[in-house]
């Protein structure tokens, strides 16, 4: 063999490895509204989404992580600074003023959303089958599911004549649609809604003080990211004046919940971010959308309380907390 044909057998032989090795990690651009301390549980739900999928962080993916700390105005900057990053895909969960801030922002890197307001709506998507552009995600349709929350509080205090309705102003989408929803239920069923608004932890406070002045009998507590986020911290507030607030997702100690199973939904979001990874088109990808809703009802809050729930409506619970 020729001393240039073996040099070249060599290099071919030692060269392919080490491309391989060099190939740059994908980086996922992720960002949410809140902090890495209030969405931990979550974020668990997404990695192990992203391990079905094939991808495990620090292994064969990089993810930096933005937090908003529930500042819904530096949504856009933070995505700005993903972008200069060069993330292989933007996912931005919880979040409907980030997801429409995204799609403003490029064109091109492909994007994740996950979030309530119906995305075809608000323009995020073309259809829901057919997503179009660079985006796709999951949707959660907690607003569909408002008017339903309304019923579940007139069954269980059948003569309640009006109740505190706790929102977000500062996330227009649902404090138009949502709002919508809500008060036409409430009309049907003879119910009053008092609005009360929030959108830092002081102004729940605030609202909740209202509610004391004003003897409300209960609180619907509204879909938003940012109430979805701190639903902990509005639930201990509802137990420490006794008003019984009612859900649209899971939060220890709260009455009653009525939603989207939150995890399931964000391990679905992790596997399509790995989907994504793998060079699908998120304009070919459709819409998935969240349909598992859970009824929870909690005892030992109704107990605390001194409310008595309808057999009715436990029968129909999916889950009841002793």
């Amino acid at each position: 063999m020729k001393r240039r044909e073996f040099i070249a057998l060599v290099g071919g032989a030692m060269g392919a490895p080490l491309a391989a090795r060099a190939q740059p990690m994908p980086i996922i651009g992720f960002l949410h509204l809140s902090s890495a301390e209030t969405t931990r549980q979550r974020l668990a739900s997404f990695h192990q989404g992203l391990g079905n999928a094939g991808y495990v962080e620090g292994r064969n993916v990089a993810i930096e992580y933005r937090w908003a700390q529930d500042q819904n105005d530096r949504m856009a900057g933070l995505i700005s600074e993903l972008l200069r990053n060069k993330v292989s895909a933007l996912v931005i969960l919880e979040s409907t003023n980030g997801a429409l801030a995204a799609k403003a922002a490029t064109q091109t890197t492909p994007i994740l959303f996950m979030q309530g307001a119906d995305p075809v709506k608000i323009g995020l998507v073309d259809s829901l089958n057919r997503p179009g552009g660079n985006i796709t995600g999951i949707v959660l349709f907690l607003v569909e599911v408002a008017a339903k929350r309304v019923q579940l509080l007139h069954e269980l205090i059948p003569d309640v004549t009006s109740v505190a309705y706790l929102r977000n102003p500062t996330n227009p989408v649902y404090a138009a649609t949502e709002t919508g929803e809500m008060e036409t239920a409430a009309r049907a069923l003879g119910i009053q809604l008092l609005h009360m608004n929030a959108s830092r932890l002081g102004e729940v406070d605030e609202a909740f003080a209202r509610m004391v002045q004003q003897k409300v009998p209960a609180v619907l507590v509204s879909s938003d990211g940012f109430l979805l986020t701190h639903r902990h911290y509005v639930v201990a507030q509802a137990a420490r004046h006794a008003i019984p607030a009612v859900l649209g997702w899971q939060a220890d100690g709260a009455l009653i919940s009525y939603g989207t199973d939150l995890p399931d939904a964000w391990r679905q979001a992790g596997v399509y971010a790995g989907r994504i990874l793998k060079g699908e088109k998120p304009a070919d990808m459709p819409v998935q959308q969240a349909t598992k809703v859970d009824l929870i009802i909690n005892l030992k809050t109704a107990k605390f309380l001194g409310i008595t729930v309808p057999p009715t409506l436990l029968r129909r619970a999916d889950e009841i907390v002793e």
